[in-house]
């Protein structure tokens, strides 16, 4: 590959970074961009736009028309930016509906660039917590088959979730790599030192959106099974928001959890967030579907425990009764091992002696210079097929 195709066309979902805001897609980038020459990311319609570059060799370009029109927007940027200049690879963050996709495709057809279709999860996969999420899964299964003739790859960011789901849709094997997007900050996520312990101010946290895959009703409802059967000491800190607030304040009430729930609505910062966890008995993640998630990795870098579905990377971080739970994703089966768990203080002590662990692996710089690497090779490998 000579030096000027160190070039990179992404097509996102993102609309913040433009925007100004220093979400997780900014600090993503604030790494990836050392690792090619440019970069030009094709996003959706923003609130507004503040800049239209960062980091120097970030270039962004955003449309002022809505999603219906949202793939042929990609396909004339993309155009004309080929026209400029030549690509190692385009990157296409898929999801339901396809535009982006079906964009990127399109850049690919007319440039001879190679496109690679980033899945991240998908959504009604392993369950589905909606029917919308019903339908956005036939949608991907019907998006995948078409872009396994025409997609130099697959990036996935899990490998034991994604993988064979992909091939029972169609796709051969050897298109689908797995180049994981979770990274810690292992110096703001760790374990509060020994001589200044974080006093436990809560027995389990819920931290992420306040939407219908994360599972917040289901945890709830586990809280209040608890209680019912004595354990009244038990509480719960939310935190998160999203369009479930009022529902779960609803809910909350209905069930006369006042005095149990705690809800954060925002914490300000990483370091805050890291308190938060080290402060908290067990961390709960019960989404139904998920691309990470990120909080099972902040909360065992922080030596706090995590109970989780088998959803996303769970699987490959946590060693059931070792480092953490792993449950079926019934409130029956939660409720039991939440019990066991907060009334046995040896099966704490237990799991807390082995967190963090080795988490080096996930350190920021080797995941996103794995990232590059890999789509680097991807690129290769479809130019000498």
């Amino acid at each position: 590959m000579t030096e000027k195709e160190r070039n990179l066309l992404m097509v996102s979902a993102d609309r913040w970074v433009v925007a100004g805001d220093k979400g997780p897609f900014y600090y993503m980038l604030e790494a990836f961009h050392q690792h090619w020459d440019r970069i030009d990311v094709i996003g959706t319609r923003p609130e507004k736009m503040d800049q239209k570059t960062v980091f120097d060799n970030v270039h962004l370009h955003h449309p002022t028309s809505g999603k219906i029109v949202q793939a042929g927007f990609i396909a004339r940027t993309g155009k004309a930016l080929c026209q400029e200049r030549s690509y190692a690879v385009i990157t296409s963050h898929d999801y339901s509906p396809p535009y982006n996709g079906l964009g990127a495709w399109r850049i690919s057809r007319g440039s001879g660039v190679p496109y690679v279709a980033e899945i991240h999860h998908v959504p009604g996969f392993p369950k589905a917590a909606t029917l919308r999420e019903r339908l956005d899964k036939v949608v991907m299964r019907c998006y995948a088959k078409w872009a396994a003739g025409r997609a130099a790859g697959f990036r996935v960011v899990n490998s034991t979730e994604l993988p064979p789901l992909l091939k029972a849709w169609g796709v051969p094997e050897e298109r689908i790599h797995v180049l994981p997007s979770l990274y810690l900050d292992l110096e703001t996520f760790c374990p509060g030192s020994k001589e200044k312990k974080d006093a436990p101010t809560s027995d389990l946290l819920m931290v992420g959106r306040l939407v219908p895959n994360k599972g917040v009703l289901q945890t709830l409802e586990a809280l209040h099974r608890l209680i019912a059967r004595g354990m009244t000491g038990t509480t719960l800190t939310l935190v998160g928001r999203g369009p479930l607030e009022e529902t779960v304040d609803q809910f909350v009430a209905s069930r006369s959890l006042q005095d149990y729930v705690t809800r954060i609505p925002w914490v300000e910062n990483s370091a805050d967030l890291a308190t938060v966890y080290r402060q908290s008995r067990i961390l709960v993640c019960a989404s139904t579907s998920e691309g990470g998630p990120r909080i099972v990795g902040e909360a065992m870098a922080c030596g706090t425990p995590v109970i989780s579905t088998r959803v996303g990377i769970a699987p490959e971080m946590i060693s059931h009764q070792e480092n953490g739970l792993l449950y079926d994703g019934t409130v029956e089966h939660l409720t039991l091992l939440l019990q066991r768990f907060l009334t046995d203080a040896k099966q704490e002590m237990a799991l807390r002696s082995n967190l963090p662990g080795d988490l080096s692996s996930y350190g920021k710089e080797k995941v996103i210079a794995r990232l590059a690497e890999g789509l680097m090779a991807i690129s290769k490998n479809s130019h000498h097929r």
